[in-house]
């Protein structure tokens, strides 16, 4: 093999010829030797080895410093990429919220923007204005709070964002992006019934359509969706207990039995005497319609609703099912909130009659933990707030105790 060290070319036995040289890159040295040209054609003179080689020394200068292409990922990518790929087992309430949120609110103002671009202050920025000047509901402003985690974290996941960037949105405690600080004039007090009200409403709803899921809400604090899942397989009169296992939600305008929205949620509630034995009633009730022409009617005025599972099955297997078969329905309690209100002067949300239920069983010294267990909350802190809670009967005995000071 004869070889030209100066043209950097050598000579095969064959009478071709081939090519090689050195080059550093990235302080590592790379050594080239090759016997064809660019095209993967043989070298056929020496003459035609140092023109591919200085083809290839040009290509690999023009590489050397180089940087790789990286996709610029925009805040509208990683949603979309969130929606294929990432709720999985969200609750269909859920993501109509999300969807919402982004659809009217996030899409414009940041759907184009390169990810990796946005910066705390501005989104601190944003939700200081939906909340001062747009005078949003806090509540209502901390779901855009989560939505920020919520698709920055999911970038972060798919190695959109850099340790970093993410940490300096979403983790450390000095920079990351947070909620405005709440106005003094924000209403978020546990609204409860006193002692008067209540009898008020015991009054309004005996021998109502509404009286079962009143009762329900009055004596166990349930929230209205899981009112009206319950089946009759939920109540174990033995142990004087309710499983709370599903809830009623209207889903592409059909009435379905979904699963909880919460692990914590699934729980099982004591009840007093006082709602077993309307339980017990009613369902004689409709045990007795069996035997009578009130059985022709419910098979008539039978609903068919979607179980949990996908199956069909009877609105009769419902607790909060009229005596005729009509089936009730979240819906069921509108007409009652805008009578009581006309008639009693009482502002009756259904959800109040919850937050009567922890309140009172808070000022009976109910231990957090199984107050917590009763109303199906995740975190003690959430239950804690029923202890903080002033009713007026507390009311009442503060002054009594200031009174004898």
């Amino acid at each position: 093999m004869s070889q030209n060290k100066k043209k950097g070319t050598f000579q095969l036995a064959n009478g071709m010829w081939g090519f090689r040289f050195s080059i550093i890159i990235d302080r590592i040295k790379k050594d080239v030797k090759r016997t064809k040209d660019e095209f993967g054609n043989p070298l056929k003179t020496e003459k035609a080895a140092i023109k591919a080689r200085e083809q290839a020394l040009k290509y690999e200068h023009a590489n050397r410093n180089a940087k790789p292409v990286v996709k610029k990922y925009t805040v509208d990518d990683v949603y979309q990429e969130y929606c294929k790929n990432g709720r999985f087992g969200k609750a269909y309430g859920t993501i109509r919220k999300q969807d919402s949120l982004w659809r009217n609110h996030l899409s414009a103002r940041y759907g184009k923007r390169i990810i990796d671009s946005i910066t705390v202050s501005e989104i601190n920025d944003y939700l200081s204005f939906l909340y001062h000047e747009e005078q949003r509901a806090y509540q209502y402003v901390q779901g855009f709070l989560k939505m920020f985690y919520l698709i920055f974290g999911q970038a972060y996941s798919k190695n959109i964002l850099d340790v970093d960037k993410y940490n300096t949105l979403c983790v450390n405690k000095n920079t990351k992006i947070h909620m405005p600080k709440m106005r003094a004039d924000e209403d978020t007090d546990i609204k409860c019934f006193d002692r008067d009200e209540l009898s008020r409403l015991d009054e309004y709803f005996k021998d109502t359509n509404a009286e079962t899921a009143y009762l329900l809400g009055r004596y166990c604090g349930l929230r209205i969706n899981e009112c009206y899942g319950l089946k009759w397989t939920d109540i174990d009169f033995d142990n004087d207990c309710i499983n709370i296992e599903r809830q009623m939600q209207y889903q592409d305008g059909l009435i379905k039995l979904v699963r909880l929205k919460t692990r914590n949620a699934k729980r099982k509630v004591y009840m007093s005497e006082t709602l077993k034995q309307h339980l017990l009633k009613i369902k004689q009730q409709a045990v007795d319609a069996l035997d009578e022409k009130l059985s022709l009617q419910r098979k008539q005025n039978q609903t068919m609703i979607y179980n949990t599972n996908g199956s069909l099955i009877s609105s009769l297997a419902l607790v909060n099912t009229l005596p005729n078969g009509k089936i009730q329905t979240v819906n069921s309690m509108k007409y009652h909130s805008k009578t009581i209100k006309e008639t009693l002067g009482i502002h009756f949300k259904y959800h109040y009659l919850r937050h009567t239920y922890g309140t009172i069983l808070a000022e009976l010294n109910t231990p957090t933990h199984i107050l917590c267990n009763q109303m199906g909350h995740g975190s003690p802190v959430v239950t804690q707030k029923y202890y903080l809670a002033i009713s007026k009967q507390g009311i009442d005995i503060i002054k009594e105790k200031a009174n004898k000071l």
